[in-house]
C-alpha cells in the first residue's frame, strides 16, 4: 500500500510539472508603455456566458480496462478509479475560461498588478510576435494561482467548480471520453501538444473552436489551459467519496487541475484524467472558470 502511495505520488509531481512556473506573488508597477497595453487589452474583455448544467446523476471516472492497455479509454493512473455514478445538483458554469481581459480588469479593481510573469510574457509576445490586443483580451487568464482564482470567482458571487462538476460539464452523462466524444483530438477539437522553443504559450481565443464544445455547450474543456477546481486532489479519493455533490477531500497538499493545457499530450485531454498543483503555482498552462449554484438548487 505505501509503495502504491509513493509510485502515486510521483506521478502527481510529474503531471504538475506543466509549463513553467514559479511560486512569486503579486507582481512590480508595469511600465507606462505596458500599462498602456494592459488597459487596452482589459477595455476589449467580454464577459463569459454561464450554462445551467441539470440536476442528476453522470459516470465519474473510469472503468478498468484490460483488453486494450494502450487504448484511450485506458485509465492515466489509479486516481481516475473506481467509476461511481456520482448525482450533483443544479449548477451553472462559465461557458469559457476566464480571459486574460477579464482578469485584468478583476486586478485593476483591486489595484493590483499583474504578476511579473505575466508581464513578462504580455510584453515579449507584444514586442517580438506583434500579438495584438485584441487577441489577447481573448486568450485565458494564465499565471493564476488557486487563491487568485478563488478571490475572481468570489467577486462575481461565484467559485471555482468541484472536481466533480467540473466533470460533468466535460463529458456529460453519458461518459464521455473527451468532451466531443470518442473521436480522436486534433486541431479543430482543442489547442494541445504545441511547442515553441523559448516556451511561449500557443493558445487558442477561449470561445474558439466550437467543434470540440462539451454536451453542454463549453469551450476549451480540453487544451487550451488546464484549469483550476475547489477540491483538493485526493489520489485515493474516488475509493471513499459520497455519491451526492463530493467536495474532494478535506485537506491536501496540492489543488486539484483539469483538462489539459496547450503543450498537454492527448492522453491528457480525457475528461477522467486527473492532476494537481500547489495551489501557490503560477503557470503558464493553468487558467481556471467559475461556476455557482443555480437559484432552484440553492433554494
Amino acid at each position: 500500500m505505501l509503495e502504491c502511495r509513493i509510485w502515486l505520488m510521483t506521478v502527481l509531481t510529474f503531471l504538475v510539472m506543466i509549463g513553467n512556473s514559479t511560486l512569486t506573488q503579486a507582481g512590480s508597477k508595469p511600465s507606462p508603455e505596458l500599462a498602456l497595453h494592459l488597459t487596452g487589452i482589459a477595455n476589449l474583455a467580454r464577459p463569459s456566458p454561464m450554462v445551467t448544467v441539470p440536476a442528476g446523476t453522470f459516470f465519474y471516472g473510469s472503468k478498468h480496462v484490460s483488453t486494450s492497455p494502450y487504448g484511450n479509454w485506458t485509465p492515466f493512473d489509479d486516481t481516475e478509479l473506481p467509476q461511481h455514478q456520482v448525482w450533483l445538483d443544479t449548477y451553472e458554469i462559465d461557458r469559457d475560461e476566464v480571459s486574460l481581459g477579464e482578469y485584468l480588469i478583476f486586478l485593476h479593481q483591486r489595484n493590483h498588478h499583474p504578476s511579473d510573469e505575466l508581464q513578462k510574457l504580455l510584453w515579449h509576445v507584444i514586442t517580438i510576435h506583434f500579438i495584438p490586443d485584441e487577441s489577447l483580451a481573448r486568450w485565458p487568464a494564465l499565471y493564476v494561482t488557486w487563491t487568485e482564482a478563488k478571490e475572481f470567482c468570489a467577486a462575481r458571487d461565484a467559485r471555482l467548480p468541484t472536481e466533480a462538476e467540473w466533470e460533468k460539464a466535460a463529458r456529460g452523462t453519458e461518459g464521455y471520453l473527451f468532451p466531443w466524444g470518442e473521436t480522436t483530438p486534433g486541431s479543430s477539437l482543442a489547442m494541445f501538444g504545441q511547442h515553441h522553443v523559448h516556451e511561449i504559450p500557443i493558445l487558442a481565443a477561449v470561445d474558439s473552436l466550437d467543434q470540440g464544445k462539451s454536451p453542454y455547450g463549453l469551450h476549451h474543456m480540453a487544451g487550451n489551459v488546464a484549469e483550476w477546481v475547489q477540491d483538493w486532489f485526493g489520489p485515493d479519493y474516488y475509493a471513499y467519496m459520497p455519491e451526492r455533490n463530493p467536495p474532494g477531500p478535506a485537506t491536501g497538499r496540492y489543488k486539484g487541475v483539469r483538462g489539459g493545457s496547450w503543450k498537454s499530450a492527448r492522453i491528457m485531454l480525457r475528461t477522467a484524467t486527473r492532476g494537481g498543483a500547489s495551489p501557490d503555482q503560477r503557470s503558464a498552462t493553468i487558467g481556471f472558470r467559475c461556476t455557482r449554484l443555480s437559484v432552484k438548487s440553492a433554494n
